[in-house]
């Protein structure tokens, strides 16, 4: 007999934690953040709504999303531009919304930029869908979607999604399993998937399941609840994600092809009625974290850093956090975690990534959103 966590009234829950989470107060940042690395100070460069995902174009400029659909540019003297035209269509509700971005491997040849987003269908179904177009003078040109969750389906939570491009040129869809709990284990759904597909959304032919009559042939890893934290390790080149758990469990997870983490039969939190999951050891048929946070985290973002403006962090991962409110680094040998360190930001940190200047950028979150900086203090005196 498998063990089944007791899946809390889905319908109430879903209505209730995007208003519950959208009625957050505002938090004030703070201006300079302690560390093992001395005081780090935060620079505002830009003022934004309900930002969700960010890209460095080669000149500097950044490209953000904000959640209700606007794909914007933030120029180096933070200047945001109007709505660049072209972005598909979004359905913004709840954790849906336009979500990531991120710029071909090739973009300085082919300028195409990569966007995840919830789409809906005409009954009012939703799912993550990820599409492409070509950044000229100003707009996106010849969009084309590659990329839809199957099936659509009702409510406002649970979309994922970030985007990672392996060394190889295969493109990480994460995704969430949309609140549904089972249809994570459920091989023909996209919902509670890593996906792997071509640049232009065909399927590699060395796919986990390309041979499988009996599921969907972009799933890379399944068993997973809402990813919303993707990137690529630098000394390895493989995919590490960051997903959220129910009532605790949030999970630091090594995606590997084929198999399963384990979500909606077991996971490190509990149900949020505070009915008990199996702990994931009492599975052992399936993959576990390589860390687990209770109290959660709420990691939203991460990044793999390799910059200079911090040479002690060289090839650590810098998580964003949301309930946290900070940005959690960790140290690794090897695929072992072996220390972690939370700063504490004072404010809601939807996104980080690692600026061509050396220095580490976040975005936090809600409509008084912030595209900020953060660089040594002793490199800014004098």
């Amino acid at each position: 007999m498998s063990l089944k966590p007791v899946h809390f009234a889905g319908a109430l829950s879903a209505l209730l934690l995007p208003s519950l989470l959208a009625s957050q107060p505002a938090l004030a940042l703070n201006d300079t953040v302690e560390s093992e690395a001395g005081p780090i100070a935060v620079e505002t460069i830009a003022e934004l709504d309900s930002p969700w995902g960010f890209a460095f174009l080669p000149d500097g400029e950044i490209l953000v999303t904000e959640k209700d659909g606007n794909l914007v540019k933030v120029s180096k003297d933070g200047t945001v531009s109007d709505p660049i035209e072209g972005v598909p269509e979004v359905w913004a509700n709840g954790q849906g919304g336009l979500l990531d971005v991120a710029l071909d491997p090739d973009f300085a040849d082919n300028s195409l930029v990569y966007l995840t987003y919830a789409e809906a269908d005409n009954d009012g179904k939703a799912g993550t869908a990820a599409a492409r177009g070509t950044l000229k003078d100003g707009k996106l040109t010849d969009v084309e979607v590659i990329f839809r969750q199957k099936p659509k389906v009702e409510g406002p939570n649970h979309f994922g999604s970030r985007l990672a491009f392996s060394p190889n040129g295969k493109l990480f869809v994460t995704t969430g399993e949309r609140f549904k709990f089972d249809p994570a284990q459920d091989l023909k759904t996209h919902l509670g998937k890593v996906i792997r597909i071509n640049k232009d959304g065909s399927v590699p032919e060395d796919n986990p399941f390309v041979a499988d009559d009996k599921a969907l042939p972009e799933i890379w890893s399944y068993g997973h609840r809402n990813v919303q934290g993707a990137d690529i390790k630098p000394d390895s080149g493989e995919l590490w994600t960051l997903e959220f758990g129910p009532k605790g469990g949030d999970e630091l997870n090594k995606p590997e092809a084929g198999k399963n983490y384990g979500w909606p039969v077991v996971s490190w939190g509990n149900n949020y009625d505070g009915s008990k999951i199996p702990n994931p050891p009492t599975h052992p048929e399936f993959a576990d974290a390589v860390k687990h946070w209770t109290p959660v985290i709420s990691g939203s973002g991460m990044t793999f850093y390799t910059g200079e403006e911090f040479p002690e962090w060289d090839g650590n991962a810098l998580l964003s956090g949301l309930s946290s409110t900070s940005i959690t680094r960790l140290t690794f040998d090897g695929d072992e975690v072996t220390g972690e360190e939370q700063l504490d930001m004072g404010a809601r940190i939807r996104d980080v990534g690692q600026g061509p200047d050396g220095a580490l950028w976040a975005i936090t979150d809600g409509t008084d959103g912030k595209l900020i900086r953060l660089t040594k203090a002793e490199n800014n005196e004098g």
